[in-house]
């Protein structure tokens, strides 16, 4: 009769640890949405990938797919990191136009404020937009203070912001109204916010399109609006806002006639027209070919 030896039963680390019982587990720490770590894209080694995948890929792509005029920069000649861009969002093609469209000491010293919810629901999302844009997670619907340390810590480091403040894509074309976001960020660490408007990305891929065509953009920066002590975050929005739809004007109908509505506080609000939605629509042009006279030809490098 052969006797059998009983096998020792395998343990911790070999098998998952027991856990007392009544005792409820602690919760796993999330690794995804506003918790995904992002530090690792500022290092050294991701800075110059992505340095590089932007400049030898990523401009020309734009380029040869937006054709990108560029107006008002030298707004920004005496301007430094680090600042706040704070421009328009109507597609995803704002985010790379914009970033193809700074000046060299601002795009690759710049991180991109991005939805938590929607960048960074799975890791795969979260370390791709990481690397290709330096996004951040940001909570869109509420200000968080993970956010809001996030932020202040890159600010303090040296580190550009481009925010989209008004916290999404538009449905519609016409702009919603801006968030109070970056304003608070702007008094929070004392940095100048440059407003930015970016015209005809629409035209490229709307939202709920998955149709991508080639067009023609206009990228418009404004003067940096400084934040003074006591300024109201809504306030400073409000101004900012207002920036961004004269710059949208002056982009339409030139510098003089837009700063002369400025003036008069009469210039045409990015929310469009208070009509019917068939007029809504018909005010912006889309599907109307452009005329001779406002045909772009490709920007001058």
């Amino acid at each position: 009769m052969k006797l059998q030896v009983p096998r020792p039963r395998r343990s911790f680390p070999w098998v998952a640890p027991l856990w007392p019982g009544g005792v409820a587990p602690l919760p796993l720490p999330r690794r995804t949405g506003i918790d995904f770590d992002t530090g690792w894209a500022r290092r050294y080694p991701v800075r110059l990938a992505r340095a590089m995948v932007l400049d030898n890929l990523g401009r020309p792509a734009i380029r040869a797919l937006a054709s990108p005029r560029l107006l008002g920069e030298d707004r920004l000649a005496n301007v430094s990191n680090p600042v706040i861009f704070a421009a328009n969002h109507a597609s995803h093609i704002d985010t790379p136009l914009l970033l193809a469209s700074l000046p060299d000491r601002f795009r690759h010293r710049a991180a991109v404020a991005a939805g938590a919810d929607y960048f960074f629901d799975k890791r795969w999302k979260g370390t791709m937009w990481a690397f290709l844009i330096n996004a951040i997670p940001i909570e869109r619907t509420r200000v968080s203070p993970q956010s809001t340390r996030t932020a202040t810590a890159l600010i303090n480091d040296g580190w550009s912001l481009v925010i989209f403040p008004e916290g999404g894509r538009s449905p519609h074309g016409w702009a919603q109204g801006h968030r109070a976001g970056a304003a608070f960020l702007a008094i929070r660490t004392g940095v100048p916010i440059v407003p930015v408007h970016l015209e005809g990305t629409r035209r490229i891929l709307r939202k709920g399109s998955g149709k991508v065509s080639a067009s023609t953009t206009t990228v418009s920066f404004g003067s940096p609006i400084r934040p003074a002590a006591g300024d109201d975050p809504r306030e400073l929005a409000a101004r900012v806002e207002a920036a961004v739809a004269v710059l949208a004007d002056e982009q339409a109908h030139g510098w003089w006639e837009a700063r002369q509505r400025a003036h008069a506080g009469e210039t045409p609000s990015l929310s469009g027209p208070q009509a019917a939605a068939w007029r809504r629509s018909w005010s912006l042009g889309e599907g109307r070919r452009p005329t001779r006279a406002r045909r772009r030809r490709w920007p001058d490098v």
